[in-house]
């Protein structure tokens, strides 16, 4: 079997999909637009699409399953400032004095989603440096 898609219940499908098309970086399909009631983020093969289906409730508890982002050119608080910026909120801080730690982010329509730290800080490398070269 193959993962196809990961379906996210919304309120606004192409909205959300927007906030994560901007924050993955990955296309929304040309055929979507505006107002529709389905609507997907293609992600790079053998990477699953992000679907986003519209459904008449709101979110109202806790997510069951949420992504744990690692970002490739960033560190860790860059990409959490960046998906603020995108319309994020900040959740819950699980970054500690050492440098270890992630950060619980709500996106627009609340669902959670975790920003971790970068393959380069967790080598001890300035993310975007090739390995053996740390940071500043």
């Amino acid at each position: 079997m193959i993962l196809r898609h990961v379906t996210i219940d919304c309120v606004e499908p192409y909205e959300l999909a927007r906030f994560w098309s901007e924050l993955t970086g990955w296309p929304i399909s040309d055929e979507d637009e505006p107002g529709d009631d389905e609507v997907l983020v293609e992600a790079p093969r053998p990477v699953p699409a992000l679907l986003f289906i519209r459904v008449p409730e709101g979110k109202t508890v806790k997510n069951r399953v949420h992504f744990d982002w690692m970002p490739t050119d960033r560190t860790r608080d860059e990409e959490v400032e960046r998906a603020t910026v995108l319309g994020a909120r900040v959740h819950e801080d699980h970054r500690v004095p050492d440098g270890r730690g992630w950060v619980t982010l709500l996106d627009p329509e609340g669902n959670e989603f975790c920003v971790e730290r970068s393959e380069a800080e967790r080598a001890g490398r300035t993310p975007g440096t090739a390995p053996g070269v740390t940071g500043a």
